[in-house]
This record gives structure tokens, sequence and C-alpha cells, in this order.
């Protein structure tokens, strides 16, 4: 899935690229039931905000290492922060507004499924690759798929018009935060990279979250579980494999991954929640699947 490793790559290195793709989609469709397994303990963007200060705790002792790097010069850092700005706040922040106003979660996921469409759109405006037919029908059909797994889970309803709102301003922030660090091509290291991400994120959210909610915090177990995948699983390590296999390989390749999202979400959903998988279930992750073969073939 992931473009060819560099002559210099050890077979090692070489085999975890290649692995990388699945282990971040698997972690961050698990990111679903563990949101939805703390949420019954903590209000949205609390939850947010705490996540992100877990996460700046865990990465703090890493900046201890040897050879730690900092982004050099002031545009590195602002694209590390704006970034940070768009996942962190754009996506996730506007995505549980919109929840909190009214919508659910399956309306939600049908409108985040439309973002590997608008990166492929826009992608010949901002970083110059342009899809062809094949790509997409691959694109279409992991969409389709991808709705289907979404239908079968009768996770659908009516949105006021606010939450509408705040779920496209979502869905463009990952897409904006897709192209952006596909354009600046700059690398940056994962723990200082994470480090200004989540401080960003936190100082952007800890006051909204003061502002808007209650921060009463209900400390049970359940929250506890939820909160540690959310912090390392999610957090540390699908962002920052998200991240550094769009410095690698092509932006619409890469985000076609999240069709796998909805389908992976109802089966750990299943483990771990008990929430039953129909047959429609999977007949879209089948389709969900072909559709990103198809991208991952046409785009290679």
């Amino acid at each position: 899935m992931t473009d060819a490793a560099p002559a210099q790559e050890t077979p090692v290195a070489a085999a975890f690229w290649r692995a990388a793709p699945f282990i971040f989609v698997i972690l961050w469709a698990g990111g679903y039931s563990f949101a939805k397994l703390g949420l019954a303990h903590i209000e949205p963007l609390t939850m947010l905000a705490l996540r992100y200060a877990l996460a700046l705790l865990v990465l703090l002792p890493f900046l201890l290492r040897k050879g730690t790097r900092w982004p050099s010069g002031l545009r590195h850092w602002s694209a590390v922060v704006l970034t940070g700005f768009l996942i962190q706040c754009g996506y996730f922040g506007l995505a549980y507004l919109a929840m909190k106003r009214g919508m659910n979660a399956g309306t939600t996921a049908i409108i985040m499924s439309l973002q590997p469409i608008v990166v492929a759109a826009l992608a010949p405006i901002v970083v110059g690759t342009r899809a062809g037919r094949g790509l997409w029908g691959g694109l279409i059909l992991g969409f389709f798929g991808a709705v289907l797994v979404i239908l079968s889970g009768h996770a659908l309803g009516p949105s006021p018009l606010a939450a509408t709102v705040f779920a496209v301003m979502a869905l463009l922030g990952m897409t904006s935060a897709t192209l952006f660090e596909k354009w600046h091509g700059m690398k940056t290291d994962p723990v200082t990279g994470g480090l200004i991400q989540y401080a960003t994120g936190f100082l952007v959210l800890m006051p909204a979250a003061w502002a808007s909610e209650s921060m009463t915090i209900d400390w049970q177990p359940a929250l506890v579980v939820s909160l540690a995948y959310l912090v390392i699983a999610n957090s540390l390590v699908s962002i920052g494999l998200y991240i550094a296999l769009l410095q690698r390989g092509d932006a619409t390749r890469i985000s076609a991954l999240l069709y796998l999202v909805p389908p992976l979400a109802m089966i750990v959903a299943w483990v771990l929640l008990r929430e039953p998988v129909t047959p429609l279930t999977l007949t879209g992750f089948a389709m969900s699947a072909c559709g990103v073969y198809l991208v991952n073939r046409k785009s290679a």
C-alpha cells in the first residue's frame, strides 16, 4: 500500500512500512468503540483536552533520547502547528461538536468517508497528482462500501443544521491536513512533532471545554481503558503513522485507507461491545476492501 521502499532501508524497515498501513487502519478503527466506551463518563471536549494532555505527558520523557530533532525554522514550526490544529482541533474537535449538537455517529461517519474523494478532487490543484478513471472507480466503490456498512448499523438519522456544518468543517479539516502535509514535504521528528501538535490541540480545546462543558469526570475503569487506548493507539501511534505514510506516499492512496475504518470499527464494536455484525456489514467491508485495492493498484 505504500510506495516502494528506498534502497537504503533495511529489510526490517521495509517490512515495517509494508505493514504500517494495516497497523494504522486497525488502530484508528478501534478508536470509535473505545471513545464510545469513555464518553459515557466524560463530555467530548473535556475528553479530547484530557487525551491531549496525557499524550503530552507520555511523549515528554522521549525528549531525553539522543538525536531529538526540533523543527528547523519558522516555516517548519508553522507547518507542524497548522497540521496539529487541523487534525486535533479541526477534525476531532469539530466532529465531537457535531455529535454533541445532535448528529449521530453513523451520519458523521458517512460525511467523514467522503475524505478520499475530496482529497482526490483537490490533489491536482494542491500537489499536482491527478486521478484516472480506474482510480476514481476504486474511490467510488470504497465510498459505497463504507456507506453500506454504516447503513447496516442503523445509525443514521436527522441532524440539526449546526451539527451538519460542524461535521462538514471537520471533513475539510482532515482533508486540508492531508493535502497540506503532502504539499509542504518537510520531515518532522515524530516525538517533537507530536508534542507540538498535542500542545496545540490542548491549548485550543481546553478553553473551549471550560467555556462549554461542566468538565465533570467520572473516573470509572471503562474511562481509564478508553483514555489509555485513545492516547497510545490513536493519538501517538495512529496519527504518527498517518503523517509518516503521507510523507512517503500518495495522498489519495493513504486517504483511501479510511474506507476500511467503518467496517473494521464495527468488527471491533462486535468484539468489544457485542454490537451485531450483519451480512450487509460484511458486503460493505468487501466493497471497501476492493475499492482500496483498486486505488492502490491504479496509483502504484
